[in-house]
């Protein structure tokens, strides 16, 4: 999680109201309701892993076994089931 200073973006006047509740702490504070990304969606691991298990679904439906799923893609017997 990146920090930012609370003078470089915040009023003096809210920065002096909220000192009177802490000062010098690091404060965590959420984004709004229905803001916050998904899991992966920064990084695009989200996207990878839907186009990996896209193809892995095509390939199943055109023959390959489940064992040789597992080898192409490096995993488990029961991850590709």
């Amino acid at each position: 999680m990146k920090y930012i200073n609370a003078n470089h973006v915040l009023p003096d006047q809210l920065i002096l109201e909220i000192q009177k509740y802490v000062q010098g702490q690091v404060v965590y504070i959420p984004n709004t309701e229905g803001v916050r990304k998904k899991w992966g969606e920064n990084s695009g691991n989200r996207e990878y892993l839907n186009c990996r298990n896209k193809k892995i679904c095509e390939e199943f439906k055109t023959g390959k076994t489940i064992d040789d799923l597992a080898e192409k893609f490096s995993l488990s017997v029961y991850s590709i089931k």
